[in-house]
């Protein structure tokens, strides 16, 4: 178990690097004087890339998790450990390589599937500890001898408390592509996007996702 934590690191961090390598690139390109808001208009060559990246991205950690798992439980922590690793790592190497961000409030945009996620760095990092969590409690418990069952309850408050957080950075970008795609049927996803810049950030609203999903765990310790 302890080398498979370790291998999961391991990839994790370094699947990290390339990433923010990846970012560090494209700041360069379009974001010179560094990044803000609004975002630059991308061609459709390179935003076709990021989109096949960012999933090709979230396979090869699913692929590392099912790799490091004995049961459907288990990698399915492992998963949830190398994604929570491999984000909070991608940001630890933009502050040094970049500096950035100034502080954990700063808005990034996080994720372009299925729409632009918007959202302060800090909300991405509390999920990824959560997710870090679930699995190191999934491997404490193994080594007492309990193998925990990520049962049905712990699915649906989980789906609950994921849809809630993920509203929160999906809404803004939502709203003004709802609206200029009624003004314009020929409207561009990251260019008309550009409309918006972000100002405030529903934190009930995400506290609120985020504590469906840590009773989401709870209900691990009791029905196992």
């Amino acid at each position: 178990m302890k080398k498979n934590l370790f291998v999961l690191t391991l990839f994790s961090i370094s699947m990290a690097m390339l990433e923010s390598a990846v970012v560090i690139y494209l700041r360069a390109l379009y974001y010179p004087q560094g990044f803000k808001f609004p975002v630059e208009t991308l061609g459709s060559t390179i935003l076709i890339t990021e989109l096949f990246r960012e999933l090709a991205t979230l396979l090869m950690l699913a692929t590392i998790g099912y790799m490091n798992g004995e049961t459907k439980t288990e990698r399915i922590g492992a998963f949830f450990f190398s994604f929570g690793v491999w984000d909070i790592f991608y940001y630890v190497f933009l502050k040094v390589f970049l500096n950035w961000p100034a502080n954990i409030l700063d808005w990034d945009l996080l994720f372009l599937l299925p729409i632009p996620w918007i959202g302060p760095v800090l909300a991405p990092c509390i999920i990824s500890l959560t997710l870090i969590g679930i699995y190191l409690l999934i491997i404490y418990k193994k080594q007492q001898g309990v193998t925990l069952i990520l049962h049905r309850t712990f699915w649906l408050l989980s789906a609950l408390g994921f849809t809630v957080m993920l509203y929160t950075f999906m809404a803004d970008s939502a709203k003004v592509l709802i609206e200029v795609s009624q003004a314009n049927h020929n409207f561009d996803l990251l260019r008309d996007i550009r409309s918006l810049i972000p100002k405030q950030f529903n934190w009930p609203f995400f506290l609120l996702g985020e504590a469906v999903l840590l009773g989401a765990v709870s209900t691990l310790l009791k029905k196992n």
